[in-house]
């Protein structure tokens, strides 16, 4: 869970219609105090981010054996897994059951 504190320092200026010119206004700028504060999910999210999320020597071996003609592809482990997957994310939010 992430938490962001929004700080509300803005605050317009009204100024009245007037048929004389008034003197030009200078503007004070203030220092905005906004704060953000990660959880600690998020910070082993970005713990992770240094290493890769592939096996990049495993891709290479697939892609060997495609361009040799060697890969075998079975749709009935693939559609297993599908569902199985399917049935996790739909089993974590606690929503809905396959």
């Amino acid at each position: 869970m992430i938490t962001m504190k929004i700080d509300n320092s803005y605050k317009p200026t009204t100024t009245g219609l007037s048929s004389k010119p008034s003197a030009p206004q200078t503007a004070i700028a203030t220092p905005a105090q906004d704060a953000v504060s990660l959880s600690q999910v998020a910070g082993s999210l970005n713990a992770g981010a240094n290493q890769p999320p592939v096996n990049t020597a495993r891709i290479q071996e697939i892609k060997q054996a495609i361009s040799e003609g060697r890969f075998k592809i079975n749709p009935e482990a693939i559609a297993d897994r599908l569902i199985e997957s399917t049935r996790d994310l739909l089993g974590r939010d606690g929503k809905h059951q396959v």
